[in-house]
């Protein structure tokens, strides 16, 4: 039997979004896509959601796109309204990370508002060496977070990092062991829940729109360049 690319589950307020296709490392199809932007969807409209963790299943958090088949629209159109539905969900949300986090996966990470790390992660951008473009807004998010020289550089070369690496550079709030990763950004989520949702709510909204203030240009400039690389490769 088929299992669903995306589980879901509410705990105390928190919508506990699973990505479900541990065989592949959770890597993302147009399935996987269009249900967690779904998700995010509902959860923005849903008073009973007042935060959203968002993890992986199996064995790492997510692998990025997956490259059995060529990039087409759908997937890059779908990719792109994720990152934009986690940016603006009036709900804080928190990722929990582990094992590999790659290309889109590690992109929708950086859209989050607070990551736990597990210790077994390893974060990479392969983009470059795949001939596609990045896509998730993380041209505005990632040299928001870390800087513009060293994202050039971790986009441009395409290097992997340690979890060690991501919290020095900012990228995630804490690191922790692998066993602990799930009960400790449960309670960070459940922290952000119990916040009166219209505070937490209007924080997020204005950190985004000064702190990502080129986000929404930066996913049509990204979505652009991808274009142009697929019509090269036609």
């Amino acid at each position: 039997m088929t299992q669903p690319p995306l589980l879901s589950a509410i705990q105390d307020g928190v919508l506990i979004l699973s990505l479900n296709r541990p065989e592949k490392l959770n890597a993302i199809n147009n399935d996987l896509a269009r249900a967690l932007r779904d998700a995010f969807v509902l959860a923005e409209a849903s008073a009973d959601i007042r935060a959203v963790l968002l993890k992986g299943n199996g064995r790492a958090f997510c692998a990025g796109r997956d490259v059995s088949q060529a990039p087409t629209n759908d997937d890059l159109e779908l990719t792109q309204q994720v990152a934009s539905a986690i940016v603006r969900c009036n709900k804080p949300v928190v990722a929990a990370v582990h094992g590999w986090v790659l290309g889109a996966g590690l992109e929708w990470m950086l859209d989050a508002d607070i990551t736990i790390a597990a210790r077994s992660a390893r974060f990479r951008f392969p983009e470059v060496s795949l001939g596609v473009f990045v896509t998730g807004g993380v041209s505005a998010t990632l040299p928001a977070v870390v800087g513009l020289s060293r994202a050039k550089a971790l986009l441009l070369l395409g290097e992997e990092f340690s979890a060690a690496d991501a919290q020095a550079w900012g990228m995630v709030w804490s690191v922790t062991d692998d066993e602990a990763l799930q009960a400790q950004a449960l309670r960070v989520a459940g922290r952000l829940a119990a916040m009166d949702p219209a505070v937490a709510g209007r924080f997020k909204r204005v950190l985004n729109a000064v702190g990502l203030a080129g986000f929404d240009h930066a996913i049509g400039l990204e979505s652009a360049m991808q274009r142009e690389l697929m019509q090269r490769a036609d």
